[in-house]
């Protein structure tokens, strides 16, 4: 087994113990952009649509209920805070790509890959759109992503054509890891996350969105011709439901095993000063990710910070969405040397920052839909880590879904099945834990795939962040 890019020439642990010490255990992104409150739910109240969920997939969701429907009245119904939990912690890359990445939308739905690329891309554009039609300020770029191969046998994954050589990579940004890499320069934009959240409710209400925050809600009682939406100080009758909630615990009893927690480690760097930023180039500031099953991806912020996560993606026992589980050192340590390894000319930087979030994983490492209640609720989760972009899509395809016609996106085989479950304790966190086992040792062996994860690829299994 050999090493990797990653264990070779580490960085000194002073310099990792430095760069960390000032750091706070809070999301960069919503620390700098704060959402403003809204009042919580109380008393009875009657509306077309509720939506549960405030993040992106619920936000989304509004705003194209509005702008399908005007007339449509819709509340959007929140636990904590608009944006505070995977919306406002993620990386900012919002991709075009709606089956987590061209290989897996091929394994799984080759013969709608041309129709899900093209819904994709016009998906990315709608989302551009929208946020110059309404003057959204979160710092949207479109920019792609430059994706690099850290380790040799990574180069040959690399689209031939295009592929960068070392220097022309290394010209792109300057770091000794590079071997290759590839540019795809329309697919990927990159946004502020928490201002992107922001931006949504702001939209949403001035459409006439109404938006309940610190209103977890409890259950949905079905009688009738509609939906109670049940929290702890209040109820909404509601003509249709939308499920926004993602890694959160379904209200609906069929999907408690269709998405289990992944924890993602994030690290953010302080502005970088001008000498800095010339010491590694990276003057088209594209989003960058490297090739391993146990990828970083990293960006840079409008003021010129240095967002570096990934790499590690950790499931808990039990399954559970827990603060606790957001301060791992381990994690943190390690992302931090494996920053200094890529950027060996920025050993003086300090992290301002350090943070963790659960992202709602699924079988099929990419979102799922359905409804329930005689067609009067619909859902969407399992986004996998790669659903800036495609809750945008899941809003419509939701809306599809409980308007009850057939659409270009409801006919799609993606659409209409569901992955297979994870299995329940203690039995997921065994299986998780090997495969997570068998994708480090990948890593170290040329890529080469074990038993385990051939067979969980033919089945259409997997696990990954």
């Amino acid at each position: 087994m050999h090493t990797t890019a990653f264990e070779r020439d580490l960085p000194a642990q002073e310099v990792i113990a430095r760069s960390l010490a000032s750091s706070v255990a809070r999301p960069f992104w919503t620390d700098d952009a704060p959402p403003p409150p809204h009042e919580s739910l109380t008393g009875s109240r009657s509306a077309d649509l509720v939506i549960v969920g405030a993040g992106y997939t619920g936000l989304w969701t509004a705003v194209r209920a509005k702008e399908r429907d005007p007339g449509r009245s819709v509340v959007v119904v929140e636990a904590k805070r608009v944006g505070w939990a995977a919306s406002g912690r993620n990386g900012g890359f919002v991709e075009a790509s709606l089956t987590h990445g061209e290989e897996n939308g091929q394994r799984r739905w080759p013969e709608e890959l041309h129709e899900l690329d093209r819904l994709g891309h016009e998906n990315l554009d709608a989302i551009e759109a929208t946020v110059a039609k309404y003057s959204m300020q979160c710092d949207f770029e479109r920019t792609g992503t430059l994706t690099v191969a850290v380790e040799p046998h990574q180069i040959e994954w690399l689209d031939a054509d295009g592929r960068m050589d070392a220097a022309a990579a290394q010209a792109e940004v300057n770091s000794p890891t590079y071997l290759a890499a590839h540019w795809d320069r329309r697919s990927t934009a990159l946004v502020h996350p928490a201002r992107l959240a922001n931006e949504l409710a702001r939209v949403a209400q001035e459409l006439g969105v109404e938006i309940y925050e610190s209103s977890p809600v409890r259950r949905l009682d079905t009688g009738g011709d509609g939906v109670d939406v049940v929290t702890d100080a209040g109820s909404i009758r509601a003509k249709q439901v939308a499920l926004a909630t993602n890694v959160f615990p379904s209200l609906l009893k069929r999907n408690r095993l269709m998405t289990v927690p992944v924890y993602d480690y994030v690290l953010m760097t302080r502005p970088l000063t001008d000498g800095e930023l010339a010491s590694i180039g990276w003057t088209n500031r594209q989003g960058l990710a490297d090739m391993a099953n146990q990828f970083h991806y990293y960006r840079l912020s409008a003021d010129n910070r240095i967002l570096f996560g990934g790499y590690d993606a950790v499931y808990y026992a039990g399954g559970r969405v827990r603060s606790q589980y957001e301060e791992r050192q381990q994690s943190f340590t390690r992302l931090a040397s494996h920053f200094f390894t890529t950027f060996p000319q920025l050993a003086d930087v300090e992290f301002t920052h350090r943070w963790a979030g659960a992202i709602d994983t699924s079988t099929r490492f990419c979102a799922f839909f359905g409804t329930a209640r005689g067609g009067r609720v619909s859902y969407a989760a399992g986004f996998t880590g790669l659903g800036v972009g495609a809750t945008r899509f899941a809003g419509d395809v939701m809306l599809d879904l409980l308007s009850g016609e057939s659409t270009e996106r409801t006919t799609l085989r993606m659409v209409r099945e569901r992955p297979l479950p994870f299995p329940p304790e203690p039995a997921a966190s065994v299986g998780i834990n090997l495969t997570r086992w068998s994708l480090n040792r990948a890593d170290h062996n040329q890529g080469r795939r074990n038993l385990l994860l051939k067979t969980l690829d033919a089945l259409g299994l997997g696990f990954d962040s």
